[in-house]
């Protein structure tokens, strides 16, 4: 029987205006769906994995829409809660060469942003569970979420999962002091931390020296000293960074370091360089992989391997949603980057 891994979050309706164009440049937006654990949760389900995500939706067109995507993904909808008004929206433009992509947000009021912090019977849906994943975007959406999400944690423990937060700090959703008030308490019962440079500051007031993201180049020499502190700060053993190197919109430097406290060693991966073709759910798809990896038994450095190639494969795809398989990921995690054509 495959791992249940259970996510929790809002999933959104996606607007996007055709290939490279601004927003209503032509009077045409494709509409999809996506947010953070919804796509981590669609990787596991692509990856075998008895992937179960919870959410709050309303029963109209939108939300069954949203319901039927879901499913038809192959993800566990039982938990899903419905009620409230409006499923939330973000319009994505996206970027080329010196323009960068924008999001913007439409999400205010949303069903899950007003679902009762009791609505979900938590220790039902963590029964049998091996691995539970949030991110700090959940939390942001109001207080109930921000309860909603310490409760699921708990459950989550008292159940023997293992408990991963990608910390995911969104400046549109909240501060930085109300992020640390939230999120610095819940680190106590978090086993894997997952960030980037940004989110380590902003969320848990840790910086990583020499590192400057819009420069087009990292320096890993101060991720360790950042990792360790997590660890020793909060307490989680593990903690994994992403390292994006912004060389342009387009072409982005793909890479990720690992903290694995338990040997006090900083495990390193492999580096590509992407052609982007859709940024949004890069960070999703490195979760994802790490915890289909993990599960599988794979040691850290191996594990690493396995999330940095499903993550680079995924900016390649249009859309929040990694659509790749395990032999797919297997295949450039080891070495084939050729492109070439599969017959």
């Amino acid at each position: 029987m495959p791992h249940k891994v259970v996510t929790f979050g809002e999933i959104m309706l996606r607007l996007s205006p055709p290939g490279f164009e601004r927003l209503f440049q032509s009077p045409v937006l494709s509409a999809t769906f996506g947010g953070g654990e919804a796509n981590v949760a669609i990787s596991l389900a692509h990856f075998g994995l008895h992937s179960c995500y919870v959410t709050r939706l309303p029963a109209h067109a939108i939300g069954e829409g949203a319901m039927r995507t879901l499913r038809g993904e192959g993800v566990d909808t039982s938990y899903v809660v419905r009620g409230g008004d409006r499923v939330g929206i973000y319009f994505a433009e996206t970027g080329a060469s010196q323009r960068a992509s924008t999001v913007v947000y439409d999400r205010a009021h949303s069903a899950i942003s007003e679902m009762a912090a009791d609505a979900v019977d938590w220790s039902a849906v963590m029964s049998s569970a091996a691995w539970f994943h949030v991110t700090g975007i959940t939390p942001a959406l109001g207080d109930n979420a921000a309860a909603a999400t310490c409760a699921a944690i708990r459950a989550a423990k008292a159940a023997g999962a293992r408990v991963s937060v990608d910390l995911n700090f969104r400046k549109k959703l909240w501060s930085e002091s109300r992020a640390q008030r939230t999120m610095k308490p819940l680190m106590r019962d978090v086993d894997v931390v997952i960030a980037n440079e940004e989110d380590l500051q902003s969320v848990l007031g840790i910086a990583v020296a020499g590192a400057d993201v819009t420069g087009g180049a990292l320096d890993v020499s101060g991720y360790r000293a950042a990792a360790e502190r997590v660890t020793r700060d909060f307490g989680p053993p593990i903690v994994a960074v992403t390292l994006r190197e912004s060389l342009s919109a387009s072409d982005n430097g793909w890479s990720a370091v690992l903290w694995d406290a338990s040997s006090r060693t900083l495990h390193q991966s492999q580096r590509y360089v992407v052609r982007l073709v859709d940024r949004i759910g890069g960070g999703d798809s490195f979760a994802a992989g790490f915890i289909y990896a993990s599960l599988d038994g794979r040691p850290p450095d191996a594990a690493l391997r396995f999330a940095v190639a499903a993550s680079a494969l995924k900016q390649t795809i249009y859309g929040d949603f990694n659509r790749v398989t395990v032999a797919e990921v297997e295949a450039l995690a080891h070495g084939d980057v050729s492109g070439r054509v599969q017959r």
